[in-house]
């Protein structure tokens, strides 16, 4: 029987996934959900997307509630919708001033005036856009001059930023600073799972009602170039990446605790000005019963890629190195698993422009995911930049051998029970996948050692068990810092015998060298014991 939910409750905050779109973060947040049933979870999702129309999970009954925010519409502060204010409230020019100086420096004091800035902007009483009516370009502006002069000789300047730049990234920082307006749970815990714009809306809630914070780095570095920003300008994309790193430095400095997915994060999170005391490691991992490493279904050569197959995936290096492994082995079969219904016509224009046809099978998302790996022989992971290291865990756990590209933390979770090669190569890729095609044994062998070393290393029941503590420490009201001590007997009023004399305070016996210490506090003697 499943345990009744306590009251703790903990506020699962992503940046449009779970509960809403079945991708990678999606199913590791879903594991940790129902994983942790004693409880409850309230789940909250910012996006840029559309609002999906309905859940794409089954919730489990430990979920009190699932909502999700679009920032481009007037939701974020309910009973507010469409309210103008005549011009910005006070203090709010000078607060995305602080923002602004403290976005084109370094970290140190000046780092320090961003999150300076940035909380004044988050507590200003203002409705779903908190920089409404600010000046923000102008600001940006002066902030870039002022930064300009203060630059030495020996340091690389900044690139030009022309009015038409600052007009166009205040538009951008203005869109992506409305996260910090939406109205979390009341929760006794934010767990916030990696990003900007989750992150900026905990950060919000956080210094609103100052309620704990625990922060997911999985995903790759956060200031990441996205596809749809590569035609701004360098000025433009410059403060895009600067905004990013500070929100990430800003979050690791409000965090209670850090729970980083792999050393690759772990490190990452250090570099950025996480304190070592505050790091709690925590590897993803999967159910082995999900995925039980059945044998090779089918001789003919088969190759498995799992992505969402959207523009940023991975999918474009896998197709191209796929091309040179259908040229060497003719009859081998890509299957594409995991693609999302979102990104499905975008697969498939890729697919026809290789000119590949029917070599490439695509599959969404199944709804058992032992069938997810075992149609191929060889796995090719080939993450996005915004994948966590899941899918790979996944492909280990089914016992089928890898060729991974060494980004991020494949080579940490691989170790030695794969093949990796350099990033953006992919003949590297396709001669890698070749030679497994062509070697049975060492497929088994490698696909034997990946499981076992999942099994070892990478299984649910350590995530579910690490973040229950985790959990526990945050969210569970701490113990009273003192205890009383009821008697069935009374002790006595004058001589007190050996078996109590340990209870006497300050007005008593001085306790012996033989007497216990007392933890949690003074403890009633003489008379007021009872």
């Amino acid at each position: 029987m499943n345990p009744t939910p306590s009251r703790e409750r903990i506020c699962l905050l992503t940046g449009g996934g779970y509960p809403y779109r079945r991708d990678a973060l999606g199913g590791w947040c879903r594991t940790l959900v129902e994983g942790l049933r004693r409880f409850r979870f309230e789940l909250l999702t910012v996006t840029d997307r559309e609002l999906p129309s309905a859940p794409a999970y089954p919730l489990p009954f430990n979920v009190g509630s699932a909502r999700a925010v679009a920032l481009s519409r007037d939701t974020t502060r309910p009973g507010r919708p469409g309210r103008r204010r005549p011009g910005p409230p006070d203090g709010a020019d000078e607060a995305a001033a602080l923002l602004c100086r403290g976005l084109l420096g370094d970290e140190g004091p000046v780092g320090a005036q961003f999150a300076d800035g940035l909380r004044r902007i988050a507590e200003l009483p203002c409705g779903p856009d908190p920089l409404g009516g600010v000046p923000l370009a102008d600001a940006l502006i002066e902030a870039w001059r002022q930064r300009q002069a203060a630059l030495g000789a020996d340091t690389a300047p900044l690139p030009r930023l022309s009015v038409r730049d600052a007009r166009t990234a205040a538009m951008l920082l203005r869109h992506a600073m409305r996260a910090l307006a939406v109205e979390l749970p009341e929760v006794e815990l934010v767990h916030c799972v990696g990003g900007t714009t989750p992150l900026l809306a905990a950060l919000g809630g956080r210094w609103r009602s100052g309620v704990p914070l625990l922060l997911t780095e999985a995903r790759a570095p956060v200031p990441r170039q996205r596809p749809a920003e590569d035609r701004l300008s360098v000025a433009v994309r410059t403060v895009l990446r600067r905004f990013r790193t500070s929100v990430a430095r800003t979050g690791y400095a409000e965090a209670e605790l850090i729970a980083p997915l792999s050393t690759y994060h772990h490190g990452w999170a250090l570099e950025h000005g996480a304190r070592p005391a505050r790091l709690v490691p925590v590897p993803a991992g999967v159910d082995p019963r999900d995925y039980p490493g059945v044998i090779e279904l089918s001789p003919a050569p088969a190759v498995v890629w799992a992505g969402s197959g959207g523009p940023d995936s991975g999918l474009a290096c896998v197709l191209e190195a796929f091309t040179e492994v259908a040229a060497a082995i003719p009859g081998t079969v890509l299957h594409l698993v995991g693609v999302t219904a979102a990104h499905e016509e975008h697969c498939a224009e890729q697919i026809e422009r290789t000119g590949l046809g029917r070599t490439v099978r695509l599959h969404p998302l199944p709804a058992d995911p032992r069938d997810r790996y075992t149609v191929g022989q060889v796995v090719a992971h080939v993450p996005g930049p915004a994948d966590p290291p899941y899918r790979l865990v996944e492909a280990m756990m089914s016992g089928r051998p890898v060729v991974g590209v060494d980004v991020g933390p494949a080579g940490e979770t691989l170790g030695e029970t794969g093949v990796l090669v350099p990033p953006n190569d992919p003949s590297e890729l396709a001669i890698a996948i070749a030679g497994l095609l062509r070697d049975p044994a060492r497929r088994r062998t490698l696909g034997d050692a990946a499981r076992q070393r999942a099994l070892s290393h990478f299984t649910v029941d350590r995530v579910v068990r690490v973040y229950g503590a985790l959990y526990t420490d945050l969210a569970v009201p701490p113990p009273a810092p003192a205890f009383e001590l009821a008697l069935s007997v009374t002790a006595p009023r004058v001589t007190l015998p050996d078996t109590v004399r340990w209870l006497a305070g300050p007005s008593g016996a001085e306790p012996g060298p033989r007497e216990p210490a007392l933890v949690g506090g003074p403890m009633p003697t003489g008379e007021n014991a009872s």
